[in-house]
């Protein structure tokens, strides 16, 4: 079996997907995207196609040597995001070639199903709280939020009481039983997310996510010693060597990595292996589309440290296109009592849509992140 050509779609709302075809008809598809790069991933993914056509699809680990090793620089979002998709897209053809789900060709499942989070937004407390109670009465037993807006490196009180009084009122509208993830988004510098960290203890969330931006990571010792609320970080982290010294350092209790960014399946799997060494949890980033999905299920279904999944469905992003708009078989993604199945069916799992994947791909996207700026002109961190 030879692959014969690649193509990538630009589909609302903001995404990027991959079809690879073989000269035996057997397609994969992957979602190679960075959230605002999307037409740069693409361009990648056409420059590694030099080197795919004619190739044997099924030689996986060979194909992810040669992406990565082979173009001399490496790593970094744009590079890793193209090498995943491709990734996504050879597992889902060498699933379907055995006519196994993907997870049967890594060893085989160790669950049936994984915990997932929803996200709630809101501009006031009252706003938070009671999208959290909606989320909570559809089924999820988790939910996250973003923990503030913008702040400056060293910032007012105030700003720290409306993040408390957010989680607060989210508390107060769940119980006491339900997770409660506050995402800093990386927004926060060190002297604020020392603040911030101590005085959310007392809400017993979840986890704190990205309290301060990866490339800070050291600033996690103080942080941690703030705080008893697990850390998380990972989603801008690309490859199994920017997560060595993470790991190593002690300074996450949680991994994020993303399967979309940070080479796919291949990749993915390792850098949850080596964090289950240091006995930390994973919880893979994906607040991105249906494929995206389906492949951080696979790697769920195989990595005994993985407790909970991000998903998109009624994400805030999703204007017009939501999660399950572009695959035939919806039903694949099957949420129960705030858990979602793994899939079973051969290859990723999914049937996607193509003739809606083409007619959205027509529209397209130029999604692009909000630019923010503090009180004196200085850009923020989003």
């Amino acid at each position: 079996m030879k692959i014969t050509r690649l193509e990538t779609f630009i589909v609302p709302p903001r995404w990027c997907f991959l079809k690879i075809e073989t000269d035996e008809g057997i397609v994969g598809w992957g979602e190679p995207v960075v959230e605002g790069r999307a037409h740069t991933v693409a361009a990648a993914v056409e420059e590694l196609s030099d080197y795919l056509i004619g190739k044997d699809p099924l030689l996986i680990e060979d194909h992810w040597q040669v992406m990565y090793r082979a173009g001399f620089y490496r790593g970094g979002p744009i590079t890793m995001s193209a090498i995943a998709g491709v990734d996504q897209a050879l597992w889902d053809i060498k699933g379907k070639h055995h006519g196994v789900p993907v997870h049967a060709l890594l060893g085989g499942q160790v669950r049936d199903r994984i915990k997932v989070y929803s996200w709630i937004g809101g501009d006031r407390p009252s706003d938070v709280a009671n999208n959290a109670r909606a989320v909570v009465e559809r089924g999820f037993k988790a939910v996250k939020m973003n923990g503030s807006e913008e702040l400056q490196i060293i910032d007012t009180f105030d700003k720290v009481q409306g993040v408390i009084n957010n989680v607060a009122a989210v508390r107060e509208a769940v119980g006491p039983n339900i997770g409660i993830g506050v995402d800093f988004h990386g927004r926060v510098h060190k002297p604020m997310a020392k603040v911030l960290a101590k005085e959310l203890d007392p809400y017993k969330l979840l986890f704190i996510e990205e309290p301060v931006l990866s490339e800070n990571a050291e600033a996690l010792r103080d942080i941690v010693n703030q705080t008893s609320t697990p850390i998380a970080l990972g989603e801008r982290l690309y490859s199994r060597w920017d997560f060595k010294h993470i790991l190593s350092g002690g300074y996450v209790d949680i991994i994020q990595p993303d399967a979309s960014h940070a080479g796919g399946i291949t990749e993915c799997r390792k850098i949850a292996s080596m964090a289950e060494a240091y006995d930390v949890a994973l919880a893979l980033h994906c607040p991105l589309g249906p494929i995206a999905l389906a492949t951080c299920l696979q790697i769920d279904a195989v990595s005994y440290n993985a407790f909970i999944q991000e998903q998109s469905l009624g994400i805030h992003y999703n204007q017009g296109n939501d999660l399950l708009d572009y695959i035939r078989n919806p039903e694949v993604f099957r949420y129960e009592d705030g858990f979602v199945s793994i899939p079973q069916g051969p290859g990723l799992g999914i049937e996607v849509n193509e003739e809606k994947v083409r007619e959205m791909a027509k529209i397209g996207h130029r999604w692009r992140n909000p630019v923010w700026r503090h009180e004196d002109g200085s850009v923020a961190e989003w």
